[in-house]
């Protein structure tokens, strides 16, 4: 990280200003599909303990939120869409953002030891560490692989979530981690096609940078072939059922498309329409992941009622 003394301005923080600092729309997500994991395990947990684990893993998703701005915090200053955040704006500065990160991490860490096990308190320390150093330390700032190999930071939430029931890890919670891992790559890589400037001009070196959007292009066509593999594949798990299978067969078969259609396209078409379908691909993301979360949890909640047969189970 480079001094940044442009966020030492001494202004007095509100606590929207610190709430901001935990990123709460990817904390959103990341309690959603613990959330997922935890309900869709076959061993059931106690209410009060399962809303308190998921309570503390949200706390160590916020927890690494601050410190990412902490460190990226240069990187942030420099980029339209992150411009704004605290840190960069002068509202948090960075030693308080640090601080608020360390605390929630050990908090995080240590109740969920206390609430649910330690397999799962350690699992999530390892999440918070791999996005915190391994990520945004490491793997951002220094090779064009760092949202292939820093996406499983993202994907090791459900596994925590299954882990609080279960104690443990399973070809169902490896499933679910996969399914986040191969998504992040064209979710980002879409997003990178037409937000290249930021990434350039902050010296990230994101694919669209080091390689060219041609190459990019290519990827998240291959990437969303394997994806499809992968969520078509989790309906013949233990946690499959056939309203997640329709919603994978429909969203894998749109989401290809929407990536053939990119592979197709040349620069010069993108630039006079600017990037709508790369626009609409990005949207197309995030509500493709959230549909396969909500698929499974209502093929639990039916299976729990007796209302659906089980899928034949092939892993």
């Amino acid at each position: 990280m480079s001094d940044v003394t442009v966020n030492d301005y001494g202004h007095d923080a509100q606590f929207d200003d610190y709430f901001a600092l935990l990123k709460p729309r990817v904390m959103s997500l990341v309690v959603f599909t613990a959330a997922v994991g935890l309900l869709v395990a076959p061993v059931g947990v106690n209410p009060v303990i399962g809303f308190a684990s998921i309570l503390f893993i949200a706390l160590g998703a916020g927890a690494s939120g601050a410190l990412n701005m902490w460190w990226d915090a240069d990187i942030d200053a420099v980029m339209k869409r992150t411009v704004k955040r605290p840190v960069p704006d002068g509202r948090v500065t960075p030693k308080n953002a640090m601080i608020l990160g360390l605390w929630l991490s050990v908090l995080a860490v240590g109740m969920l030891a206390l609430t649910a096990n330690f397999f799962a308190a350690g699992l999530l320390a390892f999440t918070i560490f791999f996005y915190a150093v391994v990520y945004t330390m490491f793997l951002k700032r220094s090779t064009p692989q760092n949202i292939v190999i820093g996406g499983a930071a993202g994907a090791f939430p459900p596994m925590v979530g299954w882990a609080v029931a279960t104690g443990g890890v399973s070809v169902e919670s490896v499933m679910m981690f996969a399914l986040i891992f191969v998504w992040t790559p064209p979710h980002f890589w879409a997003l990178s096609l037409f937000m290249n400037d930021d990434y350039s001009k902050a010296g990230v070196p994101m694919l669209t940078v080091t390689h060219g959007t041609r190459v990019t292009r290519n990827n998240i066509l291959g990437y969303t072939v394997l994806l499809a593999l992968v969520a078509i594949g989790t309906a013949f798990t233990s946690i499959g059922g056939p309203v997640y299978l329709a919603v994978a067969l429909v969203l894998n078969g749109m989401f290809l498309r929407g990536a053939f259609a990119l592979w197709r396209r040349q620069d010069a078409a993108a630039e006079a329409d600017k990037y709508a379908a790369e626009r609409k691909f990005f949207r197309l993301s995030l509500v493709y992941l959230f549909a396969h979360f909500a698929a499974l949890l209502v093929d639990a909640a039916l299976r729990g009622f007796a209302f659906m047969p089980q899928l034949p189970v092939i892993f």
